[in-house]
């Protein structure tokens, strides 16, 4: 049964004990819905009511913020176009459309603050709507004061990075990208600054303990600009603090988050390795010897060079033909050699002494003996 809408206000407020920062007519759709549909919304605390109409004082749905992850808008902002923004909580995706923009405009500034604790830097509200957004800010702190995050477990310390080839990343983990680096900012912006063709992205720790950033090197047409993004590490994930904060589980989320948001324009930094391009051989060690294969060599006769006699006589004649009834020794019935020896020397003997008895027999014409005594 619906009643008026002053009466039904009271009771929502009374059944959800929660104050109501922000309300007004919005359509919804879900991710597995094709159509929006009509509801009338109340914001109260950290929590978006949805129902019927203004005249219900019961919900028929709700959306906890607190699970917000981001919010975009889609078209960007204009004057004259419908508002839809996509809401990405961490068990659904839910579209909010607004036929108004300036109150789609509303809206957003309104779940940003309470969601995140904190004002966008970039609203498109009158000064009186800053300063209502302000004090419902300070209501919500006070109702609901922000937890300190607990301490992370200790990092290990990273190498500091003196060069190139000296600085990657020590945590080989799968939430470590290629592209971390343990820099300052303006030490990351001098290493994308020398070094344009290893890449335009870095991420590094920041100057807040336990926290990271991301620094880009964006070629405009006006010239090169170097952009820095804070990075929260929370219980839940990894915070980036846009105008519209994005929640990723990882730093290869972070990481491919800004891959996407450029179009793949920009490319992670990574330290190109140096390759040889001689192969040297190692000498082999003094027991092992190791030697190249050789031609073979032909191996040559050596005739040993043939002894003349020192003496001015001509050798021997060699021997007659045997005559008939005559027997031929063979080579191999020979005496040895230097019995051959002494009967060559007998026979050179024998020549002389019948040379020296020619002349004897010449001037006597007989034979007389001559004896050498």
């Amino acid at each position: 049964m619906s009643v008026h809408p002053r009466v039904a206000h009271k009771r929502r407020g009374t059944i959800t004990a929660l104050p109501l920062y922000y309300s007004g007519h919005l359509l919804k759709k879900t991710s597995k819905e094709k159509d929006f549909k009509n509801y009338y919304g109340e914001l109260r605390g950290t929590t978006l009511f949805l129902y019927k109409d203004d005249s219900q004082d019961t919900y028929i749905e709700k959306l906890d913020l607190e699970q917000l992850k981001s919010m975009e808008l889609d078209p960007p902002y204009e004057r004259k176009a419908s508002s839809i923004f996509t809401l990405t909580l961490h068990t659904e995706e839910v579209q909010l459309k607004m036929d108004n923009p300036d109150k789609g405009e509303e809206w957003r500034a309104y779940i940003l603050t309470v969601a995140k604790k904190e004002i966008p830097s970039k609203l498109w509200l009158l000064p009186g709507q800053m300063v209502q957004l302000q004090e419902v800010l300070a209501q919500e702190r006070r109702r609901n004061p922000p937890v300190p995050r607990p301490p992370l477990p200790h990092r290990p310390g990273l190498p500091h990075a003196s060069s190139v080839f000296s600085s990657p990343p020590s945590l080989k983990t799968p939430d470590m990208p290629e592209c971390f680096f343990n820099v300052t900012r303006q030490k990351a912006e001098q290493m994308l600054e020398e070094k344009p063709n290893y890449g335009s992205i870095i991420i590094r720790p920041s100057t807040l303990a336990n926290n990271f950033a991301v620094t880009l090197r964006l070629q405009m047409p006006s010239g090169p600009v170097n952009k820095n993004y804070r990075v929260t590490s929370t219980n839940s994930g990894f915070v980036i603090e846009l105008d519209n904060a994005v929640t990723v589980s990882s730093l290869n989320d972070v990481l491919q988050y800004f891959l996407e948001k450029t179009d793949y324009r920009l490319q992670p930094y990574t330290a190109s390795q140096p390759y040889d391009t001689f192969i040297e051989v190692a000498p082999a060690p003094k027991h092992v010897s190791i030697s190249s294969p050789t031609p073979k060599t032909i191996l040559k006769a050596q005739v040993a060079p043939m002894l003349r006699s020192q003496c001015g006589k001509e050798p021997p004649p060699p021997p007659a033909e045997p005559e008939e009834a005559e027997y031929v020794v063979p080579d191999d019935d020979r005496p040895p050699d230097h019995k051959l020896k002494l009967a060559q020397l007998n026979g050179e003997l024998l020549q002389v002494l019948k040379l020296r008895r020619e002349p004897i027999y010449s001037d006597t014409g007989e034979e007389k003996v001559v004896s050498n005594h």
